[in-house]
């Protein structure tokens, strides 16, 4: 019993700990998985030459900006959960899914513009090869995410009774 309580409240605390410091970028949580930074991992994927990067770097600054907004506000989603873990209502559960899937249609909408940038700035193969990679790192940090962050009701039914 003690075993539980235990397994309990450390779920509890890391979970509050993990929610009130705030998430990583999404860089940062590529740089740990990958051991470096998001940008070197793209430049070392793509494989582009010379004038293809410089036309490619343009589409990719743009892509980011837009990209790190929609983590930001990914982010305070979580952060708004983590924060009414506990006391969450059926009314601010239908907000915060209502946005988070509002926030994850704009991120393929992200993907379907920038794909259509980087076609013309560096063609079809290699734009494709960007957004597949993009898409593996989006699925990656989200799976980080998921695995730190517990399913709602979760802790109540691990709860034991005294």
């Amino acid at each position: 019993m003690k075993k539980v309580i235990v397994v309990l409240v450390l779920a509890v605390a890391s979970f509050s700990s993990y929610a009130q410091s705030t998430f990583k970028e999404d860089v940062e949580i590529v740089q740990s998985v990958y051991g470096k930074s998001k940008s070197d991992l793209v430049k070392e994927y793509m494989n582009l030459s010379d004038a293809q990067a410089t036309a490619f770097t343009k589409v990719y600054e743009n892509y980011e900006t837009e990209r790190k907004a929609l983590g930001q506000t990914k982010f305070q989603l979580i952060n708004d959960y983590a924060a009414n873990y506990n006391t969450l209502t059926d009314a601010k559960a239908d907000e915060l899914a209502k946005a988070t899937l509002k926030n994850n249609m704009a991120y393929e909408k992200l993907y379907t513009k920038t794909y259509g940038k980087a076609k013309k700035a560096v063609g079809a193969i290699n734009a494709a090869k960007f957004i597949q990679l993009e898409v593996y790192l989006q699925t990656t940090i989200r799976n980080e995410i998921q695995n730190s962050i517990p399913f709602i009701g979760e802790l109540d039914k691990s709860k034991v009774k005294i």
